[in-house]
């Protein structure tokens, strides 16, 4: 392919380029899972991947073929990536902040100074037999992975997604962040470990939106907080689930707890407040909230609420706040 662009005149070169760029479009969704693996942030992924389809058509004629185009934009994506990271703060959720879990009947407190993490669309159905759904697993993009992923570097995130999740050889690895064999290894098993420490165990695999039994909790989820039912929502949650809400910074454990919570600090007064669209985020069941505005009568966008989805239950939500978000799920911003 080198050989063959080095022979083309300056417009064909070009014209090259932009047919290569237009075929290499295929993996434009995955490239956008892996940015945001490594970033945290849907909306810092899809420049990030503008960047990278952008230095790949400027490089075009330096692409030699000893690799296929898939990996060489997932060199170009992961470079990319670690530049963007430099000096950046992680993007935690409240409860990897480090502190014991809050109060329901205290304050809450705001932080729109922390840069948190946000949630994924879920890409249209596709072909399962499609390489980029497979690479593109729901739990690599789940919300508990990639909470985790925050508590490493950025070279070890690195290392951890090209060797664990797109399955890359250590070598291969090495080659595309500069690094040693032996040091991708090092960076591998640090990492596992500082992954294991920092991911919730819960009882049972999580449950896949399509489920009858996800579909059924996610239902009665929506139910109960629509007719303001807390006797109903108090019975959905696991034992030790947990609820949280960036951009404030508690963290809340417990049926009674968060239920507490939803009395205390939620605007909703009764039935009728509050109305939900599903949707499905991360690979996991999710709903839009919109909250009832009294001055003009619409169901305007609130929150974004991401649940766990057990076997025993809800085990564990993260409601976002809405803050453009909803564009993100081509959701309206008031029903």
């Amino acid at each position: 392919m080198s050989v063959l662009a080095e022979s083309l005149e300056p417009a064909d070169e070009a014209a090259a380029a932009d047919a290569f760029l237009a075929d290499a479009q295929r993996y434009r969704r995955e490239l956008l899972a892996h940015c945001y693996r490594m970033t945290g942030s849907v909306h810092d992924a899809e420049d990030l991947v503008q960047d990278t389809y952008l230095r790949a058509w400027k490089s075009y004629k330096n692409f030699q073929g000893k690799s296929s185009v898939r990996t060489w934009l997932y060199r170009i994506a992961t470079n990319t990536s670690l530049t963007a990271l430099e000096g950046r703060q992680r993007r935690p959720l409240p409860s990897g902040l480090g502190q014991a879990a809050s109060d329901p009947r205290g304050d809450i407190a705001e932080h729109r100074e922390i840069t948190w993490l946000e949630p994924l669309p879920d890409s249209p159905k596709e072909d399962p037999s499609d390489p980029s759904v497979i690479v593109e697993s729901r739990e690599s993009v789940r919300l508990a992975f990639v909470a985790a992923l925050q508590h490493l570097s950025p070279r070890q995130r690195a290392v951890l997604v090209l060797r664990e999740v797109l399955q890359w050889k250590a070598a291969e690895v090495g080659e595309a962040i500069g690094a040693s064999t032996a040091a991708v290894n090092s960076l591998l098993q640090r990492a596992r470990a500082q992954l294991d420490a920092a991911q919730p165990t819960h009882d049972g695999e999580a449950l896949t939106p399509e489920t009858p039994e996800a579909k059924d909790q996610l239902d009665k989820y929506i139910e109960a907080f629509e007719t303001y039912d807390m006797d109903k929502l108090v019975a959905l949650f696991t034992e030790d689930a947990i609820f949280e809400m960036p951009p404030f910074d508690g963290w809340y454990q417990g049926p009674a707890d968060i239920v507490a919570l939803s009395k205390m600090h939620c605007p909703a007064e009764g039935p009728g407040d509050i109305r939900f669209t599903a949707v499905t985020a991360n690979g996991q069941p999710a709903a839009a909230l919109y909250m009832l505005n009294k001055e003009t009568g619409k169901h305007e966008e609130f929150q974004l609420h991401v649940l766990d989805v057990r076997p025993g239950g809800v085990a564990h939500v993260v409601a976002f706040h809405a803050d453009g978000l909803f564009a993100s799920f081509g959701l309206p911003p008031a029903l």
